[in-house]
């Protein structure tokens, strides 16, 4: 999947020694701390630029300052494992408020039906702890490896590598971190650039196309590709691939004998039970919201099964193609995946209560999903890259818990916030996007445009294989409106290729420190901005 080569750490020598505990009293409190902050960062973020940004860097920071206080109760964060928990609760409560819980609830508070908002909470908040189960039970199978790139979660790692061993990889990486907040700053997207050191590099090739495909086309065609909803088809046709694929992938899988499977800690049998088990907690969750919000009145029995079938399965969907974009790029289109949802859903005819709640579950999948996979990324490369097997998925478990309680926080704050920022007629920007959909309907051009683009989303999809991702990664790039983007990350590309080629093994080290900094870097920059340039406190 990637050609990263991580920077282990030495495992510890028994699981029950030393493997710190997320319940442990201080331990908790801190969660809980980080997570109230990361909550708040999130909410503030999401309404006023309409992004949240990755906090598990902070996080990490956090921990890594209280371990410097002179109190020996503290001097236990520094172990890198401790620090790990703490990057992972702050990460899951932030993207977890401003994504998987904000933008849902926001969609009905933008058509101004302010009695779904509640039955809408309830929904995302359900599918959000679905959606991070869902990652834990499937990391490190043969669709989502350990081995994946997962860019976020290699920063955060060397992050925390680096503050714990200090020496000339703290040096390198303290280079890279400045070189990314001073490009940044430049107006230089690096966490493009720095995942194009670390990505597939086929991958990411379809995704720098694919970004500036969608930056000029207007400028150079004077075509609108958005308007004509060309990346949406582009990503159904390369998303139903992408399920077949996976699909086909487990079946062959399934054929062999075990020993092929010992090198990931989830079989395939395990991988398509959690798949059943997923689809039928997604039906259920569907089927609550529907009854909280008053579906019933609104369609009829048929139409109403019809309903809770395509919301399970437009979640499964938005998870999948979520959770490769964001292993193999870092980047996830879950705004825009969310509107294809909804596009179909008007397409087949649902009433607009049935509408609003279908966008806000989708878009309540798979922010959580992708980020559980890149705290996983980062505690696997922390605890040995899988060494000491007991080790790994005693590490997993404790994160799962930690994630859990970022995502008990955050939904806890937006239950308690979400009516003062309605009442200031502050919500995700996106959300207007969704009402106004909804309002507007679909036309019988746009809907064989879906169709007549998902045909060479499905080709390219279907000669990358599953390997490469190539239709699903082109289509992320179609469907993100940043050609500066596309440059950084063929730009890193190429420069990746003459190190790699010249340096070997030692340069494509380089590269992935490197790459780490400036990712780093640039999620500093997009943290801090905000608040030094007036833009968090609202008014």
């Amino acid at each position: 999947m990637s050609s990263v080569r991580q920077t282990p750490v030495a495992p510890m020598s028994s699981v029950t020694q030393a493997h710190p505990r997320v319940l442990e009293p201080l331990m908790l409190v801190v969660l809980i701390v980080v997570s109230i902050i990361g909550s708040v960062v999130g909410i503030q973020l999401i309404v006023t630029l309409g992004i949240s940004a990755n906090t598990s860097i902070i996080g990490a920071l956090i921990a890594i300052v209280i371990s410097r206080i002179p109190v020996s109760l503290l001097k236990r964060f520094r172990s890198v494992h401790r620090q790990n928990l703490v990057q992972t609760a702050i990460s899951s409560a932030t993207f977890g408020a401003a994504n998987s819980l904000f933008i849902p609830i926001g969609v009905p508070f933008a058509m101004g039906r302010p009695e779904l908002i509640m039955p809408m909470l309830i929904g995302a908040t359900l599918a959000m702890f679905v959606d991070g189960l869902m990652l834990y039970r499937m990391f490190d199978s043969k669709v989502f490896p350990a081995s994946g790139t997962w860019p976020a979660g290699v920063a955060t790692a060397e992050s925390i590598i680096a503050g714990d061993q200090g020496g000339k990889k703290a040096m390198m990486l303290g280079l890279g971190v400045l070189g990314g907040v001073l490009g940044s700053m430049a107006g230089i997207p690096m966490s493009a650039l720095g995942v194009a050191f670390i990505g597939n590099m086929w991958a990411l090739t379809m995704f720098g196309v694919g970004l500036l495909s969608r930056g000029y086309a207007t400028p150079l065609l004077g075509v609108d590709i958005n308007k004509l909803f060309i990346p949406h088809g582009f990503m159904i046709g390369a998303g139903i691939v992408a399920l077949v694929q996976v699909t086909v992938l487990v079946l062959k899988s399934r054929s062999k004998n075990a020993a092929a499977e010992e090198s990931f800690t989830v079989s395939d049998r395990r991988f398509v039970n959690v798949l059943g088990q997923g689809f039928v907690a997604y039906l259920l969750v569907a089927l609550i919201a529907a009854l909280l919000a008053g579906l019933t009145t609104h369609m009829t029995l048929p139409m109403l099964l019809g309903f809770l079938l395509f919301a399970a399965f437009a979640a499964y969907i938005h998870e999948l193609i979520v959770g490769i974009a964001a292993m193999h790029s870092g980047w996830f289109p879950a705004f825009a995946v969310a509107l294809i949802t909804l596009v179909v859903g008007i397409l087949v005819g649902f009433p607009p209560t049935a509408l609003a709640i279908l966008v806000g579950l989708s878009a309540s999948t798979g922010p959580a999903f992708a980020d559980m996979g890149y705290d996983l990324k980062t505690g696997y490369i922390l605890r040995g890259e899988g060494k000491d097997r007991e080790l790994e998925l005693e590490g997993r478990r404790q994160q799962l818990i930690a994630g859990m309680i970022g995502f008990a926080v955050s939904a806890t704050c937006v239950w308690l916030v979400h009516d003062n920022f309605f009442a200031r007629n502050l919500f995700p920007p996106v959300d207007k996007v969704y009402a106004a959909t909804i309002a507007a309907g679909v036309s019988k051009d746009i809907a064989m445009n879906l169709l007549i683009w998902a045909i060479p989303g499905a080709l390219l999809q279907w000669i990358g294989g599953t390997k490469r991702q190539l239709g699903v990664l082109m289509a992320t790039g179609l469907l993100i409106n940043a050609p500066a983007a596309g440059w950084a990350v063929l730009a890193g590309l190429l420069v990746r290729f003459f190190i790699v080629r010249k340096y070997k093994e030692a340069g494509q080290t380089a590269c992935s420190t490197m790459a780490a900094g400036f990712i780093a870097g640039d999620a500093l920059f997009s943290f801090f901005k905000p608040i030094f340039s007036g833009n968090f406190i609202s008014k």
